[in-house]
């Protein structure tokens, strides 16, 4: 039997985790770990550009790079990306994104024997199953990581449009807000 609950309330949560409890010699249970879009999406919104392109060189070579290429992309090492990689997968266990005993969706291929003390990686893959779930992930971004905003910010301490020039709170109710005083104009003083 499979049962996938959402939006229950807290007391038919507790009602039914203690009849789990009551139950639990006779139910297995188990954890959906796999991943899924929203899964990936949120993963990928957590890691930084670098770690994305990592993702996203790996997906682009149908799941399985040679590290040697990889380290020409990122001439600084592959150290940080992977670390990224790491943490993001412990942040979204550390906040319910995705449940304990989720695998990481790029491993590490070593090369060298088992007898060797340091083994420097050879390859990262992605499993089949994910690469498909995390090609449909990347589709959401640009390839282009997005530019810099060249606007001008807004002055912490200009008052904003809604609120009136003389009160101390906003004015919600009115159809259009009245116009206030800019403070960086020296004739509003």
């Amino acid at each position: 039997m499979r049962i996938t609950i959402e939006g229950a309330s807290e007391e038919f949560e507790r009602k039914l985790l203690d009849l789990l409890a009551e139950h639990r010699d006779e139910l297995a249970v188990s954890v959906d770990t796999a991943w899924d879009v929203d899964r990936a999406m949120t993963f990928l919104n957590t890691l930084n550009v670098n770690a994305r392109l990592f993702v996203r060189l790996v997906v682009e070579s149908d799941g399985h790079v040679e590290a040697a290429v990889l380290r020409e992309a990122f001439p600084h090492g592959l150290r940080g990306p992977t670390v990224a990689l790491a943490y993001a997968l412990k942040r979204g266990v550390k906040h319910g994104w995705w449940p304990e005993g989720t695998e990481a969706p790029v491993t590490v291929v070593y090369g060298g024997g088992p007898q060797d003390g340091w083994r420097q990686a050879s390859a990262y893959e992605m499993a089949g199953e994910d690469l498909a779930v995390f090609r449909a992930a990347l589709a959401h971004y640009g390839r282009e990581p997005r530019p810099a905003w060249e606007g001008e910010a807004p002055s912490a301490f200009a008052v904003h449009p809604s609120w009136a020039a003389d009160a101390d709170v906003p004015n919600a109710l009115d159809d259009e807000p009245p116009t206030a005083p800019n403070f960086a104009d020296e004739t509003a003083r």
